[in-house]
């Protein structure tokens, strides 16, 4: 018997987002405009009375794309966690897509694939609201969409394949309280990192944040920094690779019989 494609479990998935579509769509725009507006335009006015621009960009530029960003990696962080083990062992989803011809690998990959999808349409949403707010100075501002899927991937795909590998979700609060937070407050998403003290600099480098952060505001402020940019999309794209190879396997180990 063939092995189906892990398109069919992106199918599966439209399917049921087809049922609560609205929701999502209209909570992934009134949460950013929202949040950019208490943020970018309210505090961002406090900090260009006191200290002027930030990196050399008014506050809500800055800051727009570090929202962008953190937001695409945190909706893949949580995602990654909790809904796994409910297809693992709560509910049991994934044993009933793997008693069909879809294979273990088609199941990690249509979830970690759906996951990244479900995070671009947040980042479109997001650079939505902050057009409308004026946070966008440059049309080259899309490019921050597929970096900001290419920091949700190399987040999804690690995370996944280690869930799978978890008996009950106790760890899944550590990872996202002492793991995602740090990471969102300190890779560049709210201030440049050469205000933190100099001996946590080097450590940022390890944060896919970080990298998606820069990738995303060079997008939205039109600036062009071929070798660093190239560099973090090697780290991005090497943590996905690394993460979507383990993950193969952990979820052929758990869900072969």
């Amino acid at each position: 018997m063939a092995t189906a494609p892990l398109t069919r479990v992106l199918e599966r998935e439209v399917r049921v987002w087809r049922h609560f579509w609205r929701s999502t769509v209209v909570f992934n725009f009134i949460n950013p405009l929202m949040f950019l507006a208490a943020l970018g335009v309210g505090l961002g006015g406090l900090v260009q009375q006191s200290s002027g621009d930030v990196d050399g960009l008014p506050y809500l530029d800055f800051i727009t794309p570090g929202l962008m960003a953190a937001g695409a990696l945190q909706a893949a962080a949580l995602n990654s966690l909790w809904p796994i083990m409910a297809g693992i062992k709560w509910i049991g989803t994934f044993q009933a897509m793997v008693s069909s011809p879809i294979s273990p690998a088609a199941v990690y990959g249509g979830e970690v694939l759906w996951n990244v999808a479900r995070s671009v349409l947040g980042a479109v949403m997001f650079l939505v609201a902050a057009a409308l707010l004026g946070g966008v100075p440059s049309p080259w501002a899309v490019l921050a969409v597929p970096a900001c899927a290419l920091c949700a991937l190399s987040v999804a795909a690690p995370l996944t394949a280690w869930s799978a590998t978890q008996e009950n979700d106790v760890p899944f609060s550590v990872v996202a309280r002492l793991g995602v937070i740090p990471v969102f407050l300190f890779s560049g998403t709210f201030f440049p990192i050469d205000q933190l003290p100099s001996g946590f600099r080097p450590l940022v480098a390890l944060s896919p944040l970080w990298h998606g952060v820069e990738l995303c505001r060079d997008a939205t402020t039109g600036h062009w920094n071929p070798d660093a940019q190239a560099l973090h999309v090697l780290v991005l794209v090497a943590l996905s690779a690394a993460g979507w190879r383990v993950g193969t396997r952990t979820f052929t180990a758990r869900l072969t019989p």
